[in-house]
């Protein structure tokens, strides 16, 4: 009892020494239970800090910012300074700058290559307009009374004209009138042939210059195509035939081959005894080729079939008597399948002819940057003789063909009035543009080659067999 009186007291006393500093508070919780609160004031804090300003939450709030910013950076494609301080991470970068910088030297190149080519092709056409200019203010050159009637009258087989020599070429059948015709040029006028001959830079030809039928000259003239045959088939829209123009046994100088290229597999070779049969679409002799064939660039000479092995830079020589693969040789550095093509595709990267002066290759290589490369192969063995590096590049023109050791372009493949647009002398390794006026009627010619025993020029043109007549200059 007394104990208690004793701590009464003594909190009293307490209470008064601490009543200007201390207070007792007595209310019900939030469960209605009675809850006695006891408070005393700081003597040395004005205020208590508030929980969310603690030094412990401060870090925290930093951190979280911190966090927060880092998370902004990587999902804007940034990167944060924590991953480009690790090694691989900043290897990696370095690699891909450095890449980039080269691809970005290497377009400008290429930019400034295309520059140079445009502003080359700009100055060449202003040539060509003040040519042209010139021309017309020049007067028309009226030809001789006794030459005009030679230069207007339609040539006849045994006629008396300048062109009479026609009737009498190898693989002609009996009756066969059709394939005899020789279009006679539709100029007009004296003064476009005059045009025609400064443009080309060769002489415009005249009876002296067209009587010469064994030499060799400069393409002066091409004829209208006339049409052999019609493939009947999607696989026929594009393809390469031919006549051997040194034809051995035992099959003659008058049979004709044909190869449709539309497909993934092409082996077939149809052959026909001469062009009558071909027109009728009865082959004499179907051979099937031991290796599949690239594209439209098949020639024939002395009784062999020369091609390129389909997906390869191979040459192959197919004997047509033995029926059999006589030799094999890869081009070196030939770009194939689709690598340097002709302006209409279809894998024309290799590209055989055939001419006066023997067996030729049009190709290009990655070294020529896509430039037409030419060389003259033995026919034998397929070995490369001689190259000649040109300044025409392959895939804007057409096609191409060779005519006693000079090559010539074909500008377009679908245009129904085109020229051909470039020639290149293997004899001076000169090149010059011309333009001989050539003719695409249906509009889509996928192989053009000559045969220099018959002086005619072969074409696939949509479908279509079809061959053209061709003057040359005097020799050179």
């Amino acid at each position: 009892m007394w104990f208690l009186a004793v701590l009464w007291v003594s909190g009293l006393l307490v209470g008064a020494r601490a009543q200007g500093s201390a207070s007792l508070w007595r209310g019900n919780d939030r469960s209605g239970r009675c809850q006695y609160s006891f408070t005393v004031d700081s003597p040395a804090e004005a205020s208590c800090p508030s929980p969310g300003s603690s030094p412990e939450m401060e870090s925290l709030k930093t951190r979280l910012a911190l966090l927060e910013v880092l998370v902004a950076r990587v999902a804007g494609g940034e990167v944060g300074p924590s991953e480009t301080q690790q090694p691989g991470a900043q290897a990696g970068l370095r690699e891909a700058y450095t890449q980039a910088l080269g691809e970005k030297a290497k377009l400008q190149r290429e930019k400034d290559r295309l520059v140079q080519r445009v502003e080359e092709l700009q100055r060449r056409v202003e040539e060509l307009q003040q040519e042209a200019e010139r021309l017309r203010s020049r007067p028309c050159a009226q030809a001789p009374p006794s030459i005009t009637p030679q230069q207007d009258s339609r040539p006849r087989p045994g006629g008396g004209t300048a062109f009479s020599h026609l009737s009498s070429r190898p693989g002609r059948t009996p009756g066969d009138t059709g394939s005899l015709r020789d279009p006679s040029w539709q100029s007009g006028s004296p003064s476009y042939l005059e045009m025609k001959a400064e443009v080309a830079e060769v002489p415009a030809p005249s009876p002296a210059d067209t009587e010469h039928s064994t030499g060799c000259g400069e393409l002066v003239w091409v004829g209208d195509p006339v049409t052999h045959r019609k493939t009947d088939t999607i696989a026929g829209k594009y393809g390469v035939w031919m006549q051997d123009p040194e034809a051995v046994s035992p099959y003659g100088s008058g049979m004709a081959w044909r190869v449709d290229t539309v497909g993934s597999e092409v082996r077939q070779l149809f052959g026909y005894e001469d062009l009558q049969q071909l027109s009728r679409g009865f082959p004499t002799k179907v051979l099937l080729l031991p290796e599949a064939m690239e594209s439209t660039g098949a020639a024939l000479f002395r009784g062999s079939l020369y091609y390129q092995r389909r997906r390869s830079r191979t040459l192959l020589r197919y004997d047509l008597a033995s029926e059999s693969v006589a030799a094999r040789r890869d081009l070196p550095h030939a770009g194939f399948h689709g690598q340097f093509p002709y302006s209409w595709g279809g894998y024309t990267d290799v590209d055989f002819a055939v001419d006066e002066q023997g067996l030729w290759v049009i190709y290009s290589t990655n070294k020529a940057r896509g430039a037409i490369v030419i060389s003259q192969l033995d026919p034998h063995n397929l070995e490369v003789k001689r190259s000649w590096e040109t300044n025409i590049r392959k895939t804007t023109v057409a096609n191409a063909f060779m005519i006693c050791g000079r090559m010539y372009t074909v500008a377009s493949y679908s245009s129904p009035n085109t020229t051909v647009n470039y020639s290149f002398d293997t004899a001076t390794g000169q090149s010059k543009a011309v333009a001989i006026p050539f003719k695409n009627r249906h509009r889509y010619n996928s192989m053009i080659d000559y045969n220099p025993a018959q002086r005619k020029i072969f074409a696939w043109d949509n479908h279509h067999l079809v061959s053209y007549d061709v003057r040359l200059g005097k020799p050179q």
